[in-house]
């Protein structure tokens, strides 16, 4: 696997690294200390498998960058990992394409545990205090997921839910699995052979099947789900 990391912090570049590296003895980890750098090494060699994208680096904003990599290389998936633990900056980041956001404050498992999701074709959120606790009550769980928590829970979707009660059929899951890559109806309705009008209509019945109202609520509640014991494993990508 050969991972492109984004981060303009020379400890934080080398210690990620370090980390990364404790994947296997099949990781190659190349190190980009800006949005330039990082352009131009995608240029010359385009063949990376993953990128992880800090949103603070000196010469460019985090999600513009996220959001120029999406696409210009749809078939890449980003990992944001941020200093930020807010639950606005998680759903941006999941809105504008990232297949995975870790606050740099978590563990190397975390870590690890987000990077093979995302590479078997899943997306990572921080794992959300489903229920738990009301909004603004104090809990047992990290700030950052107090704020992911108290995000969704004001979306609308708090409740998890097992991906086989959602009463999906064939199509509406083949739709869902590309709705996750953040594909748009348009290229749903390509690679599935499907009117644009029909793709809608599928999405919308896997919205209400889900009890959400966008798409990103939908990636956020599939992700929760993943995280459920014994929960929905996710989606393969397309290829």
């Amino acid at each position: 696997m050969k991972v492109l990391l984004i981060d303009d912090h020379p400890l934080i570049l080398s210690a990620l690294q370090s980390v990364i590296q404790g994947l296997g003895d099949h990781v190659t980890v190349v190190g980009a200390a800006s949005a330039r750098a990082a352009r131009e090494t995608l240029q010359r060699t385009p063949d990376f498998d993953l990128v992880l994208l800090d949103l603070q680096l000196g010469d460019a904003d985090g999600f513009d960058v996220l959001t120029e990599f999406r696409g210009a290389y749809p078939a890449l998936p980003v990992v944001v990992v941020s200093a930020s633990d807010r639950a606005s900056d998680v759903i941006r980041a999941i809105d504008l394409g990232a297949m995975g956001f870790v606050p740099k404050r978590a563990s190397n498992e975390t870590l690890f545990e987000a990077l093979r999701m995302v590479m078997s074709g899943g997306i990572y959120v921080p794992p959300m205090t489903m229920g738990s606790e009301r909004p603004g009550e104090r809990g047992d769980a990290p700030g950052v997921l107090r704020e992911v928590g108290r995000g969704a829970h004001e979306a609308g979707f708090q409740k998890p839910l097992a991906i086989e009660s959602l009463g999906l059929t064939p199509r509406q899951t083949d739709v869902l699995g590309l709705l996750l890559q953040g594909q748009p109806n348009k290229l749903i309705a390509r690679e599935l052979g499907l009117s644009v009008e029909t793709v809608k209509d599928h999405v919308a019945a896997v919205l209400r099947a889900l009890n959400v109202s966008s798409r990103t609520q939908a990636v956020l509640a599939v992700s929760q789900m993943a995280q459920q014991p014994g929960g929905f494993h996710p989606l393969r990508r397309s290829h």
